[in-house]
């Protein structure tokens, strides 16, 4: 259950993205850079980079808290399930 959690979190991600300023580019980069890593995540569990996976989101959390709310909301919900994932 908890991977389709994630899936539903990812296309949400996506779509905010997509939502974002052209002057947010960066922000782009480094979003579309963890939707990468998570599904990578989600395809190969036994390959984990959990702990630079964690420090990404928390960084991105901090980045976008107070300019995209729903970002920081989604992003948030993917660190509370992969926590509750053990990843």
């Amino acid at each position: 259950m908890s991977k389709e959690k994630i899936s539903a979190s990812i296309d949400s991600l996506r779509a905010e993205i997509e939502s974002l300023n052209v002057e947010d580019c960066a922000a782009k980069v480094r979003l579309e850079g963890l939707v990468a890593e998570l599904e990578s995540q989600l395809a190969e569990p036994a390959n984990a980079g959990a702990a630079g996976l964690d420090e990404s989101v928390k960084e991105l959390i901090e980045h976008f808290e107070v300019e995209h709310p729903r970002i920081t909301g989604i992003l948030n919900d993917l660190m509370v399930t992969l926590s509750g994932m053990g990843i």
